[in-house]
């Protein structure tokens, strides 16, 4: 299957699952990023039941600190 991850077309096997999508990409500290597929984010506990499908838009939104 075919994913595109922020722009990028790559591929995998299907009935990769969100949780597992992070690992395969070693997503460091994946507690702290936010998954949207196809413009949706994905909540923290579904990650691991949301499986993903040929064609799906994946972005990895991460949280950034900072100020005075």
């Amino acid at each position: 299957m075919e994913l595109f991850i922020a722009g990028e077309k790559k591929s995998f096997e299907d009935g990769l699952s969100v949780s597992k999508l992070l690992e395969v990409e070693k997503v460091e500290n994946p507690l702290y990023v936010t998954v949207s597929v196809n413009e949706q984010f994905v909540d923290q506990q579904q990650m691991p039941g949301r499986i993903l499908k040929d064609g799906d838009q994946i972005e990895f939104l991460y949280f950034m600190g900072g100020g005075r």
